[in-house]
């Protein structure tokens, strides 16, 4: 009889073990390719350490050598490492949403009486129940709400960091121009150092005019000017290093950056670049979708307030055999209802505050990071305006003058008018003035990469009007897709 009764019970186990070690399988059409393809990297990488350097990123000839920033920009939205990290976190959180709104798994019991219960209608020997929780009305939409700003802020996390991306590689890009120019300055005065030397040397072989001292001076400041070529080199490797960094590729890749700066911008309007960053800036967007989160967190908390429902199902299977007369073998049927009893009102409420006090606090932090903003506006756009001017003055008034007072005082030179420290002081600031020009044309642009973040755009607008305040349009461009569309967290 114990056997007996055990029977269903056995039976039942090993359905559920097979379907346990088939369940793997039926699933494993599923499994991500991508994700495939990481499990066996990471494992050969660990077993065997050349494989992960054999897996380094491949040398990029196709941006080798000089391109337009724009390029490099492109190449780094599409393989930027921590943009495919934030993408592919993105894409993982999404799928927090069908779980949010699914409902939670059927519990099925099994019970065997190893003593049969004797009733009417003869032994009660095995018992099936299947039980279904039922959440009340709104409860799982508004868990997937809730998911869904979490999304909604992923996204617009992922268009602030490649806004940053981007700015990081123009940063890397025009440090790289300031680094071959500055290059180009220096090979063009040692040249003209050179021709300096000539002159001093024939004086004092010659004309007997000169001492010694300056032509030991004059190639003293050769052997400097070799010294700053190979510190400008140095820089150039390590700017490159870390431009082929942004761009996931290999060290050995060589970019550049072309020779001329793109055309002049004029910035006008600060109180449009006010409205284009808080309309477009994404960590404000991200935020109002965590505030949205936050509120429909408060709307499911207050839904606590009201019970969820179990369906159950019992089914008890009687034999003939019995000590009653009577007995017939008809199994036993059972509908059954279940419902919490929310009546713990300290929790429940105190759910209710938890969730309004965390809405207030991201509000706050919302206001923060718009002031914030504002504040970072007015900086960059101060900064543009000086570096603007600074650089007008070296181009147009400085360098035009000192270069006029440097032939002068080489020509005075030759005629004895003016000593030689006069003259390679005159030199040395005229390099000076060149390297600093750069440098400030470098700092411009290196200011109006950090603005365009700031306001949210890839590029700062040249022309700032009323009907252009859709900064998104250059980030769909480059893109090929917008993923600010669903940043407001609406």
């Amino acid at each position: 009889m114990f056997r007996q009764s055990l029977r269903p019970i056995v039976w039942l186990l090993m359905l559920q073990l097979v379907g346990a070690s088939t369940g793997c399988r039926s699933r494993g059409h599923t499994c991500d390719n991508r994700y495939r393809q990481v499990s066996y990297e990471y494992v050969s990488a660990q077993k065997k350490p050349a494989y992960a350097i054999a897996a380094a990123n491949p040398v990029a000839h196709d941006l080798a050598g000089p391109h337009p920033v724009q390029e490099y920009i492109y190449a780094g939205l599409q393989q930027n490492s921590e943009i495919q990290e934030v993408r592919l976190m993105v894409e993982s959180l999404a799928n927090r949403v069908p779980q949010a709104a699914s409902l939670p798994d059927p519990m099925l019991g099994a019970t065997a009486f190893p003593s049969p219960i004797q009733t009417a209608s003869g032994e009660q020997e095995f018992a099936l129940s299947m039980n279904q929780k039922v959440p009340w009305r709104g409860k799982l939409v508004t868990k997937a709400g809730i998911a869904e700003e979490e999304v909604n802020a992923a996204r617009a996390q992922l268009a602030a960091v490649e806004l940053k991306v981007v700015e990081q590689i123009k940063n890397a890009y025009f440090q790289l121009y300031f680094v071959q120019q500055a290059s180009e300055i220096v090979e063009e005065d040692k040249k003209q150092l050179k021709r300096i030397e000539n002159i001093v040397d024939q004086m004092y072989r010659v004309k007997r005019e000169v001492t010694q001292q300056d032509l030991l001076q004059v190639q003293v400041a050769l052997s400097r000017i070799d010294s700053e070529l190979v510190q400008l080199q140095q820089q150039k490797e390590s700017a490159q290093a870390r431009l082929a960094r942004l761009l996931h590729v290999s060290p050995e890749t060589k970019p550049e950056a072309l020779d001329s700066l793109p055309p002049e911008q004029t910035v006008q309007d600060i109180q449009q670049l006010y409205e284009l960053a808080i309309r477009s800036r994404p960590e404000l967007h991200a935020q109002l979708a965590i505030i949205q989160r936050d509120r429909k967190a408060k709307c499911l908390a207050e839904l606590q307030d009201y019970p969820d429902m179990t369906f159950g199902f019992n089914w008890i299977s009687t034999s003939s055999d019995g000590i009653s007369p009577l007995a017939n073998g008809d199994d036993a049927f059972m509908l059954t209802l279940g419902v919490n009893l929310p009546v713990y009102r300290k929790r429940l409420d105190a759910g209710v505050r938890e969730a309004q006090t965390r809405a207030l606090s991201n509000a706050r932090k919302y206001d923060r990071l718009k002031d914030e903003t504002m504040e970072g506006v007015a900086d960059l756009f101060a900064k543009i305006k000086s570096q603007q001017e600074s650089v007008r003055l070296l181009r147009d008034d400085i360098i035009p003058r000192q270069q006029l007072a440097f032939d002068q005082s080489r020509d005075a030179y030759r005629v004895g008018k003016v000593d030689f420290l006069q003259m390679i002081d005159n030199w040395r600031q005229l390099l000076r003035y060149h390297i600093q020009e750069k440098r400030f044309e470098t700092d411009l642009q290196q200011t109006l990469a950090a603005l365009a973040r700031q306001i949210g755009d890839f590029e700062v607008p040249r022309v700032v009007t009323q009907g252009q305040l859709q900064p998104e349009q250059n980030r769909q461009d480059l893109n090929g897709n917008d993923d600010s569309t669903n940043e407001d967290g609406n």
